[in-house]
């Protein structure tokens, strides 16, 4: 990172986090001396009493449903065969892994260098690190674990004994890539924890577990790093519930240590405390990034499970947050179980335990209603998994939680999260998501999008306006700007700015702020219709306001999109419509005709706005236009419609139709 960026990152930080961050520095300075090289032989023991206090009742993996078995064992069969892939890149090396190894620029990450002086943001030091931890997240090992568990076939359990070692081997404390981001130690322990467990009747678990010095050395090691090192301030977004939840289930899992107890409580405190802070009353993620609403939704069931069934168990106030995050998540979803694509996506995952076919979002939901219960309006098609199966069996009974919403929610006003759809009934479902609320969490909104005023529209779970998602992170700079642009957006831009100014890759300088103007109240109405506006375009010369209107005519099957620019004088515009990769678009001036080829074939007309002079673009890279990423990792060619002209006083709204044909 240049000088700017610490200047500006420095600005969005509090006294007392500038103080803790030096305080953090100083330890990370006198801990050099406690790095334990590869070549330094095992390093120090620590003081243990190996013991597995709480494994899964007897015979709960019979009770795993046949579908999800057959997935699961198909997948770790294609695993043992050499398929797998890490964020849409295939693992060539999965059986026999090279953990500091990109697969996509073939850079090989620092493996013997002390790992708190590793700038792990630099892609010439390290490659893609999102490639290089991903594997070392260990998804693969514990869902290997999960086949030995609902088979007792030993070539799963035999490949999880080899690659833990290897992994434990090469990566002694503080030395390489993986010791370097505290979210990774969270995600890993969740995983060790996990596999311990579903290998519990394998005759080497002990043996690889309780009776090896080194898995004592590296339990004690993440955890020790975890109570040191925490995220705070404008950081303690998603990661510092990852390292709590990880540092609460080790220990509850393995409370092997003199510190475990001390551990289990601290770590439940402050997971405890950032869910609350983390999460809007309504029961959103307050990052306003729909894939982190998911994995932080996962990582606090599955902690407050493992608390559960350790006798450390989560205050009622913490399983009534996690239920209002699962309502939350079960009303977002369309008929085909996706949920939304606002702000940044990685694909995080808790943990593992099933085949990755499939929606995440319906794994999400599975687990929720093993654990917390569904309620009459969650989507009928929730079914559940090996995963949800057996936290069943881990703790044993379903929390009653009360005050639930008795119907399906659609506004989510303290999020500015709107969903207009048709009804159940009428099918395929036309599902809107309207964009008013904040920009992001915290000072530096890492995860935001400047998206202010943007929509998503499904036609029968199909992408029609898409949001165009995240892509990348690290590396490419291009790509990550043009990702969480306004232009890459469903919404208006002025003046060839975004809404909110950025000051790096996971740094918002200037925030815009939206608020919902009107709603209409009841989501059994015909016409369905919200109005909102956003000041980032007040900084502007003269200063300009972006009022949006959304209607849903859900009898006409129509959606209506009316652009208002608020100013005393003339701005440049670009209104920008995302396809979805699916669509196939034919423009004609200003009308386009939109087919897909999926769900039954569906079609629609657009008609846009006509002082404005309309393009198409696919594929282009200079500049970039016309994207679409699937996952993190993966980009596809999709089309962009881009309407550019000029607006100012008396030019009147600019009005786009969206029309689906029956």
């Amino acid at each position: 990172m240049d000088g700017g960026w610490y200047v500006r990152r420095l600005r969005q930080m509090s006294p007392g986090e500038v103080a803790w961050r030096l305080r953090d520095q100083a330890v990370r300075w006198l801990w050099r001396r406690r790095q334990v090289r590869a070549t330094d032989g095992l390093g120090p023991l620590p003081r243990a009493h190996p013991r597995f206090p709480v494994v899964l009742p007897p015979h709960i993996a019979s009770s795993v449903p046949e579908e999800p078995r057959r997935a699961l064992l198909s997948t770790a069969d294609g695993i043992l065969d050499g398929r797998w892939e890490t964020l849409g890149t295939a693992r060539a090396d999965v059986v026999a892994p090279d953990w500091f190894l990109d697969p996509v620029t073939g850079r090989r990450a620092p493996r013997a260098a002390y790992a708190l002086t590793i700038d792990h943001r630099s892609e010439r030091e390290v490659g893609n690190v999102k490639q290089v931890w991903e594997l070392s997240r260990h998804h693969h090992l514990t869902l290997l674990a999960a086949a030995w568990c609902v088979s007792h076939e030993e070539r799963y359990a035999v490949l999880v004994d080899r690659q833990l070692r290897s992994w434990w081997r090469e990566n002694p404390f503080l030395s390489g890539i993986h010791w370097t981001s505290g979210i990774e130690l969270g995600i890993r322990l969740i995983a060790w924890s996990w596999i311990r467990r579903l290998l519990d009747d394998w005759p080497g678990a002990e043996e690889l577990f309780e009776g090896n010095p080194e898995a004592a050395r590296q339990l004690h090691g993440h955890q020790q790093y975890l109570a040191s090192f925490r995220s705070v301030g404008s950081s303690a977004n998603n990661h510092v519930i990852a390292e709590a939840a990880g540092q609460f289930v080790a220990s509850c899992a393995f409370p092997w240590f003199a510190e475990s107890r001390s551990w289990a409580r601290t770590a439940r405190s402050v997971l405890e405390r950032e869910l609350q802070r983390n999460t809007f009353p309504s029961g959103l993620n307050r990052e306003l990034a729909s894939d982190y609403h998911r994995f932080v939704t996962e990582l606090g069931l599955i902690a407050a499970a493992e608390g559960e069934a350790a006798g450390h168990p989560v205050s009622d106030a913490t399983w009534g947050c996690l239920c209002r995050m699962v309502d939350a998540a079960a009303a977002l979803v369309d008929e085909r179980l996706a949920g939304p694509r606002q702000g940044d996506g990685d694909d995080g995952r808790a943990l593992v335990l099933d085949a990755v076919e499939g929606t995440s979002w319906s794994s999400l939901l599975a687990l929720g209603a093993a654990l917390v219960g569904a309620r009459p309006w969650w989507p009928a098609t929730v079914r559940g998994d090996a995963r949800s199966t057996l936290l069943t069996g881990l703790v044993g009974r379903r929390r009653e939680i009360h005050d639930r919403p008795g119907r399906r929610p659609f506004h989510f006003a303290d999020a500015g999260l709107t969903l207009l759809r048709t009804s159940v009934a009428d099918l395929p479902e036309i599902w809107v998501r309207c964009d008013g609320g904040p920009h992001g969490f915290l000072s530096i909104a890492a995860h935001a999008h400047a998206d202010a005023l943007s929509i998503e529209v499904r036609h029968g779970g199909v992408e029609v306006l898409a949001d165009p998602g995240t892509y990348c992170y690290h590396g490419e700079p291009a790509w990550r700007s043009y990702f969480r642009s306004t232009l890459g957006h469903n919404t208006l831009e002025l003046d060839e700015r975004d809404q909110s100014s950025s000051g790096g890759p996971f740094l918002w300088s200037r925030h815009a702020h939206g608020h919902v103007l009107h709603l209409t109240e009841e989501d059994d109405a015909r016409i369905l219709s919200w109005t909102a506006e956003h000041d980032g375009y007040r900084r502007l010369d003269p200063p300009a306001v972006h009022r949006r209107t959304v209607r849903l005519d859900r009898c006409e099957r129509r959606v209506t999109v009316v652009d208002r620019v608020r100013s005393g004088g003339r701005h440049r515009c670009r209104l920008a419509f995302h396809l979805g990769p699916a669509v196939h678009a034919d423009l004609s001036g200003a009308v386009a005709h939109l087919e897909w080829p999926v769900a039954g074939r569906g079609s629609a007309t657009l008609r846009l706005p006509e002082r404005l002079c309309w393009s198409a673009h696919r594929g282009e890279t200079d500049p970039i236009a016309g994207w679409h990423s699937p996952g993190f990792g993966r980009r596809e060619p999709a089309i962009t419609l881009v309407g550019r002209g000029v607006c100012g006083p008396g030019d009147g709204d600019m009005v786009s139709v969206l029309e689906f044909h029956r």
